[in-house]
């Protein structure tokens, strides 16, 4: 009898304690609103970090520059939306940063638009007398505008904007001449004719199949907290899977952006095809360390050992 009343009360006292507290990671996103950093956002509002006992603390930067800071000071353990030669130049300058995992391969989600109004028709009209947008140092967007000129031969002079609104902004009071965006901003304004692409990520040809964003963590981080981090990669590349599986995730990201679904479902097709999400590798790699030195974002190539460091991606299922 005295064995039955004690059985009972542990297992009372088991269901009366509480569960186990959840693993706090904090992400810092570049962009926080575009549709290829949804996955720590919709995600942690879905539950899928949720079951993996996993609570995602996301916030906004303006940019791969501020994003890298955050993750460097260790402010932030990940980072997303980051162009991988800015993450590459802070490596090599001795800072705790790894590439976690791949974020977005190929250039074609974003694109560099003037006014409706504007004498400018393609990249290459613009002189050095013209300005042309980027997010922040070492971004995506800012590696495509230094390749423009490289590339392309294009001759306007880059500047540093911030996101895509404040950029916007810029744009329509005659500040910047030559504005850059990613969707869902700017899609219902180039419908409503308000301004006109004139260049896109993808007019770079090395870059077309290159891996150029990643999820970056940093490196105390990553041996700290090892294990919560991996049930955060199982529970992102979860999350990637169903935002191109159930509509729901886009009636979400519709509510979020305070976008229509249809406009939002169209440029998913055009800008953000799910393939650009994928997460088990770093596409054209040597061709994105060459790209890094010729951009200047090295001054040397990375060497077989610095990559084996720097690329901490676990391998996907």
């Amino acid at each position: 009898m005295k064995l039955r009343i004690g059985a009972s009360l542990v297992a009372l006292a088991l269901l009366a304690a509480p569960a186990a507290a959840q693993d706090v990671l904090k992400i810092a996103i570049g962009q926080i609103n575009n549709w290829e950093n949804q996955a720590p956002t919709l995600g942690e509002d879905v539950g899928i970090f949720k079951k993996r006992n996993l609570k995602v603390e996301a916030f906004g930067t303006q940019g791969a520059g501020e994003t890298i800071q955050a993750v460097v000071s260790g402010s932030a353990d990940l980072g997303a939306g980051v162009g991988v030669a800015g993450v590459m130049r802070a490596f090599s300058r001795g800072a705790p940063v790894r590439v976690l995992l791949p974020a977005f391969t190929g250039t074609g989600d974003l694109y560099w638009y003037v006014k409706a109004d504007s004498p400018l028709k393609t990249i290459k009209d613009a002189t050095a007398q013209n300005t042309i947008a980027y997010s922040t140092s070492g971004s995506s967007s800012h590696n495509i505008v230094v390749a423009f000129g490289q590339e392309l031969g294009a001759k306007a002079k880059a500047t540093s904007t911030g996101g895509p609104p404040g950029t916007f902004t810029q744009v329509m009071t005659g500040q910047i001449d030559i504005g850059w965006s990613a969707p869902p901003f700017g899609i219902k304004e180039i419908k409503d004719g308000k301004i006109r692409i004139i260049a896109r990520g993808s007019d770079i040809p090395s870059l077309k199949g290159q891996t150029v964003r990643v999820i970056i963590v940093n490196a105390n981080a990553l041996k700290e907290k090892h294990d919560a981090i991996m049930r955060f990669v199982k529970g992102y590349r979860e999350t990637v899977d169903w935002m191109y599986a159930d509509p729901k995730a886009l009636q979400m990201y519709s509510e979020k952006v305070k976008q229509p679904v249809d406009i939002l479902a169209e440029s998913l097709k055009e800008f953000h095809p799910k393939d650009a999400l994928q997460t088990a590798q770093m596409a054209d790699l040597d061709g994105a360390v060459k790209d890094a030195v010729s951009l200047k974002f090295l001054d040397a190539p990375m060497t077989k050992e610095q990559l084996a460091e720097f690329l901490q991606i676990p391998p996907a299922k």
